[in-house]
This record gives structure tokens, C-alpha cells and sequence, in this order.
């Protein structure tokens, strides 16, 4: 997929530059409303779609923290990244698929069910190595995304807290969309409420939780990463499918 990637021009770049700008500017602005120091927050840059040379120029620019949806898109691009930058993978994850990330990444946030957690375990185990996890949770109960319901959390977290060659860091959690900002400060509420539980269970540090669209009344509530993509580099282009032969 790398090769697919098109020179970027120079205006694009400074789209780019101007954005991050903007998002780091708004980033402070919302620690000051909630009293909290900006220090506190990690910026993620979703690189989906997004070429190596783009993603490059963010990573010079301070970004350190990229999050990778697909898998084969990542091994595609991989090879082009500034060795700089810290890879976690965010995106739905098979267990088929987990072998080939387990050493490439520096951790998973997408698990959602013991069943994950264990594959993510044993292939850790067999890399010597113990990976970083957090927990998906569903919070808007929606049945079109992945990610645990809330009530079954403490479970996961108990087993998942057991297995040796993982340790759960932190909940993520990706919310129904809406514009309205009183939604959007109802359910991440009640997502740093559930976060707060659970410290009693683990000792949690990583709220993932804010996007694009959302990420200014996440960081109210108390999100400590945010995943920005689109704001960042702009609209996703997705290529054509290949015409099919038959």
C-alpha cells in the first residue's frame, strides 16, 4: 500500500503543520477549562489511509504516538516510518492476526474479549516480551461496534489482570457519534466514571478516549490519550476497489 501514496505537495504539508497547530492549541485550551496540565495528555496520530511521508512530517513536528487501524496496512507502511515514533495498534484485531504485530507494536488497545486477551498472551509469551493492553468498552452499547459492555468489564479485567504476558493499562472506548457536545460530555462522563471503578480493581493510568470530532470534551472528562486523524491530516481518501476479473 505504501507505493500507492502519491508525492505529497507542499501545501499539503502545510495543511498539516497548521492543524497540528490548531489541535495542540485546542488541547490546552481544554486542560485549562478542566484544570489540568496539558503534560497529562497524549496526542495519537490515526494513520489509516494517511501516507508514510505525512505521517513522517508529524512525527518530526512532535507527534510520538501512532495508531494503526489494519493490520496489513501497517506492515505495508511500516518500513517507511521514522523509527522515532511509538506504533500501538488500535483497530478491531483478529487472533489470527495477532502474531504478526505482537513484536511490531508497543500496545494493543483494542481488546474486547478474554479470548483476544489470551491469543495476545501467548503470543507474547512466545516473544519473551510482556505487551500493554487496554480494555474496548462499549459504551454507547451499540451493536455495530466491537468493544465489552460496561457491565461485564470487571470480569475481563479480573481475567485479562491474570494472564502473564500482558498487563491492562487502561480502558478505550470509541462512542456513538454526535455533534452535540452535551451528548458527547454525558457519555464520556459516564466513561471516566466506569475508569474510575475500575482503578479499584487495577491500578489503571490510560483513559483512550476522544477523536476527531469529540477529542475538546473528552479531555474534559478526563481522557488522557486522544486518537486524531482526520483533524489532523485531513479528509480520508480511499482507493477504488480493483475491478473484479470474472
Amino acid at each position: 500500500m505504501a507505493n500507492e501514496f502519491a508525492p505529497c505537495t507542499e501545501a499539503q504539508k502545510q495543511a498539516v503543520l497548521e492543524r497540528l497547530a490548531d489541535i495542540r492549541q485546542n488541547i490546552a485550551e481544554s486542560c485549562a477549562a478542566a484544570g489540568r496540565d496539558p503534560s497529562e495528555i497524549t496526542l495519537m496520530a490515526v494513520t489509516k489511509t494517511v501516507s508514510p511521508e505525512l505521517i513522517n512530517l508529524a512525527v518530526n513536528h512532535g507527534v510520538s504516538v501512532l495508531g494503526e487501524n489494519r493490520v496489513q496496512e501497517y506492515l505495508s507502511k511500516r518500513a517507511e516510518y521514522r523509527s522515532s515514533a511509538e506504533v500501538q495498534f488500535i483497530g478491531h484485531l483478529q487472533t489470527n492476526k495477532v502474531k504478526q504485530i505482537i513484536d511490531k507494536v508497543s500496545m494493543i488497545q483494542s481488546v474486547d474479549s478474554l479470548h483476544l486477551a489470551e491469543a495476545i498472551d501467548k503470543a507474547a509469551s512466545q516473544q519473551g516480551i510482556i505487551m500493554p493492553v487496554l480494555l474496548e468498552v462499549n459504551i454507547g452499547g451499540e451493536t455495530s461496534k466491537s468493544g465489552i459492555s460496561a457491565e461485564e468489564l470487571p470480569t475481563l479485567l479480573k481475567e485479562a489482570g491474570a494472564l502473564k504476558n500482558i498487563r491492562v493499562d487502561g480502558l478505550m472506548t470509541i462512542p456513538p457519534p454526535t455533534a452535540d457536545e452535551s451528548e458527547q460530555i454525558q457519555t464520556f462522563t459516564a466513561m471516566q466514571q466506569l475508569y474510575q471503578q475500575m482503578q479499584q480493581l487495577a491500578p489503571l493510568r490510560i483513559l483512550s478516549m476522544g477523536m476527531s470530532g469529540d477529542y475538546p470534551a473528552a479531555i474534559r472528562c478526563g481522557a488522557t490519550l486522544v486518537r486524531i486523524g482526520s483533524a489532523l491530516f485531513g479528509a480520508r481518501f480511499y482507493p477504488p476497489p480493483a475491478p473484479s476479473l470474472i
